[in-house]
């Protein structure tokens, strides 16, 4: 959940929880059904049209991190950036996600020593954050054991602690989580999102009968607090540069960033789950275990 996303979060004069909801929440539950809709008519299509949804999300995070850290458009640092993380994801998608990583550190050092004085540090770390989930998505969806259910299980995880962290957070109000980063954000959305992913994750039992509920219970709820960090290391992000929103791409939502900084911190640490208990078959670990 983004400073966007919160605003107004936990006004104690509003009453009516409808209006606690905000006026924009008409604009932002239609942009965001057309957004799932979008999303899941290439997550279930197949690998190939998912791989083309994951290369495009990754242009637009790279256009949209190289705006708030050098305030362009388009460079050449940008494009080095563009092409490193894109070369990473297809990579992956040709079975060899080992390489694709390696090719990140290489568009790190490239843009760091282009982009010496301004912000380089900055420039290398936003290659990592939008090449590395990338290729952890369509690495576990590669699997071909529960690929899919793996990446859909990840989508809406990150989708339930955003919407639990916003209504909770909205109605309940409360102290907030971490002020000086995010002034919007409160516990009441914090412990929001860890009981509704909790539910949902339990809930995804009926699709993993060879897991347990308990279990992805609890794979759920963790995930719902590494995509709440995500969430506060975005908003850091943009307070560090100055800006309200990503971009504005996106109507009543902010940029492509400001919707999945959750996701993208929930893939990378999927990902390195996947790596840890079973490099062969990532997304039946994730689910099931080692």
């Amino acid at each position: 959940m983004n400073e966007h996303d919160m605003a107004d979060e936990g006004a104690g004069e509003r009453h009516d929880p409808a209006s606690r909801l905000g006026g924009d929440f008409r604009t932002r539950l239609l942009s965001g059904l057309a957004m799932g809709a979008i999303a899941a008519l290439f997550v279930f299509t197949g690998a190939i049209p998912f791989t083309v949804l994951v290369v495009a999300i990754a242009v637009l995070l790279s256009w949209e991190w190289g705006r708030l850290v050098h305030g362009r458009d388009v460079d050449v640092v940008m494009v080095i950036h563009i092409g490193a993380a894109c070369a990473a994801a297809v990579l992956a998608a040709f079975g060899y996600a080992g390489l694709g990583l390696l090719v990140l550190p290489i568009g790190a050092i490239l843009v760091m020593l282009l982009s010496l004085g301004s912000n380089s540090v900055y420039s290398a770390f936003g290659v990592f954050y939008t090449g590395l989930p990338a290729v952890a998505m369509i690495w576990l969806r590669s699997d071909a054991v529960m690929g899919l259910l793996a990446v859909v299980f990840l989508i809406v995880v990150s989708i339930t602690a955003d919407t639990g962290a916003f209504v909770a957070g909205r109605l309940l109000g409360g102290p907030r989580l971490w002020p000086q980063v995010s002034p919007n954000k409160t516990w009441a959305g914090l412990v929001g999102a860890l009981v509704a992913c909790a539910v949902v994750g339990a809930l995804f039992w009926f699709a993993v009968p060879e897991s347990s509920a308990v279990r992805l219970a609890g794979t759920a709820a963790f995930l719902s607090f590494v995509a709440q960090l995500g969430d506060l290391a975005e908003s850091a992000l943009k307070r560090r540069f100055g800006a309200k929103d990503a971009s504005a791409l996106i109507p009543g939502h902010g940029g492509v960033m400001d919707r999945v900084d959750g996701l993208i911190a929930v893939a990378a640490a999927a990902g390195l789950i996947g790596l840890a208990l079973d490099v062969h078959y990532p997304a039946r670990a994730l689910l099931l275990g080692p």
